[in-house]
């Protein structure tokens, strides 16, 4: 079985074909990507008319590319696959249409893929980890806990209530003037510095529920460097930079614990995988303090590959690969959506911190 994914949801342009196979090493027959961070980078972050040009320009070139490294034409690819949203909705039209044009040429059937499934179920394509296993997904556009039931079947037992964990590290790195995107910015100039000279906030810090808030804690990190003068020094940034990451991760590690307990409530007897995906996953300090938080609650951690931690085609592919197995075929009229969360019934629940 061969799929085609299509990535344009944000800043990355990108295909891939997988195929179904039971050695995780073969999955990935090709894989092509266009980052666009060039682009992007004079505006320290996203914008979306920048990014749906970008995607425009190169996403057919791409297409063609993956197809030829994998050998195949159209008429051999069992489906195609493309991401439908949440994301930049200029972005997510160019892929989803040009997925759509795809299938109706060559007669295949059409995968409609929920960006934040390709991140959820990346680990399966890795490394085969079994339902139903906790999911911690965090990235430039969401901060998130789920539990992961099956395929299409998710539960969030919490999220962010303002920004995500990747978006507060792009515009505490942009405050910093270290460019985009943040996240390797600061995680490099963290390693020099003294991460206990400043004092930050911790949203939600030991509260119900486990929800996130970055907010407050981006407006802290300014007046920590206006303290520092006119023209901070670059020990300053560093020191700045090393307490903001430390406060980071003491949060999410924090909210862990939360939904850790939250998810064993379900799942104690079957529910043995806690799983990282998303950007802010490649950020080595997480892992490390995941893995041993995993390793105190008797829990097994697994993180996709770094390359397949950032958007990338192959994750859509997969996804659509999974939902194709089970039938989960779309029309030609599946919609692009700017919104699109995972579990429906979420957005109905309050804030789990509000009444603390």
């Amino acid at each position: 079985m061969l799929v085609l994914g299509i990535e344009t949801s944000c800043d990355e342009t990108a295909c891939a074909v997988v195929q179904d196979t039971g050695d995780p090493a073969r999955r990935i027959v090709s894989h092509s990507l266009f980052s666009q961070l060039r682009e992007h980078a004079p505006y320290g972050g996203v914008v979306p008319e920048i990014a749906s040009r970008a995607h425009i320009e190169h996403l057919d070139g791409l297409v063609a590319e993956s197809l030829h490294a994998a050998g195949i034409g159209l008429a051999d690819l069992d489906a195609i696959a493309a991401t439908a949203g949440p994301g930049l909705i200029g972005g997510v039209m160019v892929g989803l249409m040009t997925a759509k044009t795809l299938a109706w040429a060559a007669n295949k059937p059409l995968i409609a893929v929920n960006h934040l499934e390709g991140h959820a179920l990346s680990v399966r394509l890795s490394d085969d980890v079994p339902f139903p296993y906790l999911l911690l997904l965090v990235s430039g556009g969401h901060c998130q806990f789920l539990s992961v039931e099956g395929v299409g079947q998710y539960r969030r037992l919490g999220t962010t209530i303002d920004d995500a964990a990747g978006e507060a590290f792009d515009k505490t790195a942009k405050l910093l003037g270290l460019g985009y995107p943040g996240g390797p910015a600061i995680e490099r100039l963290a390693r020099q510095g003294d991460a206990t000279r400043f004092e930050l906030p911790r949203p939600l810090w030991r509260k119900p529920g486990c929800d996130f808030s970055f907010s407050g804690l981006k407006t802290a990190v300014r007046l920590a460097l206006e303290s520092c003068g006119p023209q901070p020094s670059e020990q300053d940034k560093a020191d700045l930079a090393a307490s903001f990451q430390a406060t980071v991760m003491a949060v999410i590690l924090d909210r862990a614990r939360h939904a850790i307990a939250m998810f064993d409530e379900s799942h104690a007897a079957r529910g043995k995988h806690f799983v990282v995906a998303g950007g802010v996953a490649a950020n080595a300090k997480l892992r490390e303090g995941l893995v041993a938080l995993a390793e105190e609650y008797g829990m097994s951690f697994t993180a996709p590959p770094l390359k397949l931690c950032t958007d990338n085609g192959a994750m859509i592919a997969w996804a659509g690969l999974e939902r194709f197995r089970l039938n989960m075929i779309d029309t030609l009229e599946a919609p692009a959506r700017a919104r699109w969360p995972l579990d429906a019934q979420a957005a109905a629940k309050p804030f789990a911190g509000a009444k603390a």
